[in-house]
């Protein structure tokens, strides 16, 4: 069984103190490591500060085919800092990360809002969210990961985040399922997918459901088409419903063999070619 457990990632330039006094040098993560060789390692972005059950499932899934698996908690600058002060504190309620990213590039030099609106809602914006992912990267290069064989792979809005990073960071392959913002941006200050994925660095595979009301059929579409002008390998799929994705907490892997066979066809096919995807370009 591929070990599992704990660790924090030093930002770059760390040490540094926010306008709570607090420091924030380090990024809390959970880490999933293969028996054995490590071919590569996958930062794993997402919305919630806890894993749902069948998310992990994956996460485990894709260290046994040997990737180091790498989520960062995205929210520990709001979190209660723990003892030794790095904000890595419990684990609250499920939360939102909202991704706004300026550049002359997407995605090159991220900002966001300084606070959080009215009624304490909290949000990871794209300075600090990029931080966080070049805080993995670093950690996985300094265990001799090679950065070519580093991939990302982000749910909604991290999902959104992680195709902006395939935009200028140095990895091998990138994964957004369900990502937002594609025709308008995320953020007054962010860029829409379709301006972005011209720009991809890496390869990029985007999955979406036809009945998102958040990513609109036509959009997709949008973004296909913007995708297809990049660089590099790109490919958007398409699946009928919602019933594609297995990271959200109300999916349970042991309910798999009740589902329609063609539910259970599409969360095959998608988690296919996730696998698929890092297999053929971390290399």
């Amino acid at each position: 069984m591929s070990g599992i457990y704990r660790d924090k990632a030093p930002l770059r330039g760390s040490g540094v103190v926010d306008d709570t006094r607090q420091t924030v040098g380090r990024v809390p993560i959970t880490v999933i490591e293969p028996e054995g060789y490590a071919r590569g390692g996958i930062v794993v972005l997402h919305e919630s500060r806890e894993f749902a059950d069948a998310l992990l499932e994956m996460m485990k899934s894709l260290a046994g085919e040997g990737w180091i698996m790498v989520a960062p908690n995205l929210f520990h600058r709001f979190d209660r800092p723990s003892a030794d002060g790095d904000g890595s504190g419990l684990a609250v309620e499920r939360d939102v990360a909202a991704v706004g990213a300026r550049s002359n590039g997407p995605g090159a030099t991220a900002t966001g809002l300084a606070s959080p609106p009215a009624g304490g809602t909290e949000h990871v914006f794209g300075a600090d969210l990029f931080a966080d992912f070049d805080a993995c990267f670093d950690w996985l290069v300094g265990r001799g990961v090679f950065a070519d064989t580093i991939g990302v792979l982000g749910f909604d809005t991290a999902g959104t985040a992680a195709l902006l990073v395939a935009t200028n960071r140095p990895i091998g392959a990138a994964v957004s399922v369900a990502a937002p913002g594609i025709a308008e941006p995320l953020t007054a200050e962010a860029t829409a997918l379709v301006d972005a994925a011209p720009q991809l660095q890496a390869p990029w595979l985007g999955l979406y459901g036809n009945d998102d009301p958040v990513t609109p059929a036509d959009e997709v579409e949008r973004l296909r088409d913007a995708a297809a002008r990049a660089a590099v390998a790109t490919l958007v799929v398409s699946y009928p419903g919602l019933h594609h994705r297995p990271d959200h907490p109300g999916f349970e892997m042991a309910d798999f063999d009740q589902l329609p066979d063609e539910e259970k066809r599409m969360l095959i096919d998608a988690q296919t070619r996730i696998f698929d995807w890092f297999d053929s370009h971390l290399r």
